[in-house]
């Protein structure tokens, strides 16, 4: 097959988001389909570009990616280096790209692949894609709507709050906080922007770090606890794996930086703590109405009383990642793992 693998954009995630396109791109290109890794905002040549032939020499037009940093990177530099300073936020020559493929794997992280409007676009210029479609997105990547969605479907999450930019009372604010608490963006990944906010002293810098990446941010309970994640592929759990950082909690230099984290996959629980977790991963999915694959993150406080933290409807496929790596316990390899994403991603346009 011809496949875009799309990733970059403009995202806080952006690098990650390369790394994860850069290592499906070869592993798709093992099972001898013709891939092009495609930078979404920059895309390819100039506008009026003719790409006919371009899957056949796919190298040329693929991107060439670099590490990631331990910070996020500059987006306003990333904008003012694309040539014709459009508006748009597709680059040259990706929709005439992603219209000519058979299929787009979405290697796109946090804002600009899971929010759901990238989806929705395909949607309406009839581009088939990888993964979930709009709406679960849209609920998913809103971590205060989805938590609604937790409790109605019987799943714990962390109380709290959000609040916005345009209407931030401080005072207000703080006679609902209770402390410690964890100040994040509403609507953000990779734990950028999230800070553990230990006593009133800390509040307004944690407020401030978090409204630099959104307008809306979120103020929750924080759970003391150990942490793990689990991924569902095709509305059946992997294992559970347990995240367990060497400093601090899992930001986002420790999910990135190699031998920052150690994940002992399958975790170290018992069976019946492993059961439940993986039931309550298969009830977010159901909860949101995921589809295709997807990773849920939790903690578990010392009581054992699990809470869902979020769900990511475009896991990480980078080195570090946590989805392959539970895949791979059950003996699916990185390779077959991303060929099944798109064979299951068929079947919803071949039903």
């Amino acid at each position: 097959m011809n496949i875009v693998v799309l990733a970059g954009g403009l995202s806080t995630e952006r690098d990650v988001s390369f790394q994860s396109g850069k290592r499906i791109t070869e592993a798709l290109r093992k099972h001898d389909h013709k891939v092009i890794l495609l930078d979404v905002f920059m895309g390819y040549g100039e506008e009026e570009c003719d790409i006919e032939g371009l899957f056949e020499r796919d190298e040329e037009a693929s991107v060439k990616v670099g590490k990631i940093t331990d910070v996020a990177p500059n987006l306003e530099a990333v904008r003012n280096s694309r040539k014709d300073k459009s508006a748009n936020f597709f680059g040259p020559n990706v929709i005439k790209l992603c219209q000519a493929a058979d299929i787009v794997f979405l290697a796109l992280h946090g804002a600009d692949g899971e929010n759901g409007k990238i989806q929705a676009a395909f949607d309406l210029l009839g581009i088939r894609y990888t993964g979930n479609e709009f709406l679960p997105c849209a609920l998913a990547m809103d971590k205060g709507i989805a938590k609604h969605f937790f409790y109605y479907y019987g799943i714990q999450a962390p109380q709290g709050f959000s609040i916005h930019r345009d209407s931030y009372n401080k005072e207000r604010v703080l006679d609902q906080t209770v402390f410690p608490c964890v100040v994040k963006p509403a609507n953000g990944g990779s734990s950028i922007g999230v800070t553990i906010v230990r006593d009133v002293a800390h509040y307004d810098e944690a407020i401030e770090e978090a409204f630099k990446w959104e307008e809306e941010v979120l103020v929750e309970d924080y759970i003391e606890g150990r942490e793990f994640s689990v991924g569902v592929l095709d509305g059946v759990a992997l294992p559970v794996v347990e995240i367990i950082p060497k400093t601090g909690f899992y930001d986002y230099r420790n999910k990135y930086e190699e031998g920052a984290t150690e994940e002992v996959c399958p975790a170290d629980i018992d069976d019946e703590l492993t059961t439940k977790m993986q039931l309550y991963a298969e009830r977010v999915v159901a909860a949101l109405g995921l589809g295709v694959y997807s990773r849920m993150d939790f903690i578990v406080d010392g009581d054992g009383e699990i809470y869902c933290l979020e769900a990511n409807t475009l896991p990480g496929m980078t080195p570090t990642s946590l989805l392959p790596r539970e895949a791979e316990v059950i003996g699916i390899s990185y390779s077959n793992l991303c060929e099944e994403i798109i064979q299951l991603s068929l079947e919803r346009y071949n039903a």
